[in-house]
């Protein structure tokens, strides 16, 4: 497996249990249909959260949640309304960021809580 790949999984992982730990309710990791897929659904507080992960090993190139471009948002929007659809939930959906970035002494978590709404 890439090196990317093994740093977008350990940002995962880390990522479902810091959730865990806030009391978010996991409902699906990498839920996906047809080409559009979800790293991250949850539950919370009445809303189905659905959470983009971004993982780097450096701020080099810029910070992890800068990589969530208009057209990742759109996809998300469009894979929230599916989920609703097919599993028939009637909550409200909230869009968040988790960006992490894997340093020497720890990994840097920042939880971005709404992070979009539209897709403008």
């Amino acid at each position: 497996m890439a090196k990317h790949n093994n740093t977008g999984k350990e940002g995962e992982t880390l990522a479902r249990k810091y959730l865990e730990d806030q009391d978010y309710l996991i409902l699906e990791t990498n839920w996906h249909i047809g080409k559009l897929e979800a790293d991250i659904i949850a539950y919370k507080d009445g809303l189905i959260v659905f959470i983009e992960v971004k993982t780097r090993s450096s701020n080099d190139f810029g910070n992890p949640e800068d990589f969530v471009d208009l057209k990742k948002r759109q996809a998300y929007i469009r894979l929230a309304n599916a989920y609703i659809i097919n599993n028939n939930r009637t909550e409200e959906a909230r869009f968040d960021i988790i960006a992490i970035t894997l340093k020497p002494d720890g990994p840097e978590i920042k939880h971005f809580v709404s992070a979009y709404t539209t897709i403008g």
